[in-house]
């Protein structure tokens, strides 16, 4: 049996998200934790006729151990979107504030599950959680995991729009690695290692490099200010959970990015990556088993030098974005 918990499943990645976690094979049990509206959701997703409860649960009366208690998995889209007058930094420290509280409901009630970050920003939120849970002394590095696959979903579809060789326009047969982080220029496409091998017009590699960066600036303008991307957002999170479902039971050759933690010998190959890259958190390509992420799949080596230096202005931003995640904690802890 199969409990999962979406934490934020009122908002809107977690409404379209819950909705596919309730129709996935993978799936036994759903509980649903917000801040609002989580018990009618979870109503209106009961009368779904597929198998499994699905209960809403509040702050009040001790929901959020409610929601966890027995979790194997848990998803975070919690957080606020930023709103007139709100400042980045402003946005940063409610939504980390949000996260780490969420996940010191995880360290208490559920310290053995699966936990799956999708709250901006990733590459800061993720650091956020490592170490509440080392705090707790419950961190697993291969259970913590940054959700980055909607970059890989961006990366896919809209490589086959410009890809010219007429047999690859399938975005759902290419796989196009992207390494780094889960924000602009920190999103490091590598076309070069694309398989199917995709031809892309010179004219066009440079512009379609800062599309997949920069995709979710085209969702907000798109919508007018009336929201960000929410459904592709909700489809990526979904894939993901299901990739790290089907490890766990023992499915092989089961691959997505993640944005996790390199440092020590939890995850195979991951001390090859810091070697490479020098920070504590990247996303790449990872292959899932029973205990979570088990290895990295090697997609660094043998890059082109445009890459190259792609992942030289990613790592300079990821380092600054991890830091802040890690001093967000510190120094919550030193007040």
């Amino acid at each position: 049996m199969v409990k999962a918990v979406v934490a934020g499943a009122s908002g809107g990645i977690g409404q379209p998200l819950s909705l596919l976690l309730k129709l996935s094979p993978y799936v036994d049990e759903l509980a649903l934790y917000d801040v609002v509206n989580s018990p009618g959701v979870a109503t209106d997703l009961s009368h779904i006729s597929t198998a499994g409860p699905v209960k809403g649960f509040l702050p009040k009366d001790d929901g959020l151990k409610g929601a966890l208690t027995g979790a194997d998995i848990v998803v975070i889209p919690a957080g606020i979107p930023r709103k007139p007058g709100m400042t980045r930094d402003d946005l940063f420290k409610i939504n980390a504030g949000i996260v780490r509280d969420i996940i010191e409901g995880v360290a208490k009630y559920a310290p053995k599950a699966f936990v799956l970050i999708i709250s901006n920003p990733v590459n800061s939120t993720v650091p956020i959680a490592a170490e509440v849970l080392k705090k707790h002394n419950v961190f697993d590095p291969r259970k913590v995991l940054g959700v980055t696959t909607l970059d890989s979903v961006r990366a896919q579809t809209f490589t086959a729009e410009v890809n010219s060789d007429s047999s690859n326009k399938n975005p759902s047969k290419l796989n196009i690695p992207v390494v780094g982080g889960h924000s602009g220029d920190t999103i490091v496409p590598l076309l070069s290692k694309a398989s199917p091998a995709v031809n892309v017009p010179a004219a066009d590699v440079e512009k379609l490099i800062k599309r997949i960066q920069f995709g979710g600036d085209e969702v907000v303008q798109a919508k007018d200010g009336a929201g960000s991307a929410t459904l592709s957002m909700a489809y990526a999170g979904f894939r993901f959970a299901e990739a790290v479902l089907r490890g766990a039971k023992g499915e092989s050759n089961v691959v997505e990015p993640s944005f996790v933690y390199l440092d020590g010998k939890a995850i195979a190959g991951a001390d090859k990556v810091k070697e490479a890259v020098g920070v504590d958190f990247f996303a790449v390509p990872i292959e899932f088993g029973p205990s979570g992420a088990t290895k990295v799949v090697d997609v660094l080596s043998g890059i082109s030098d445009s890459e190259k230096k792609l992942l030289s202005v990613a790592v300079e931003g990821l380092s600054g974005n991890i830091s802040k995640g890690v001093d967000f904690i510190v120094n919550s802890a030193s007040k």
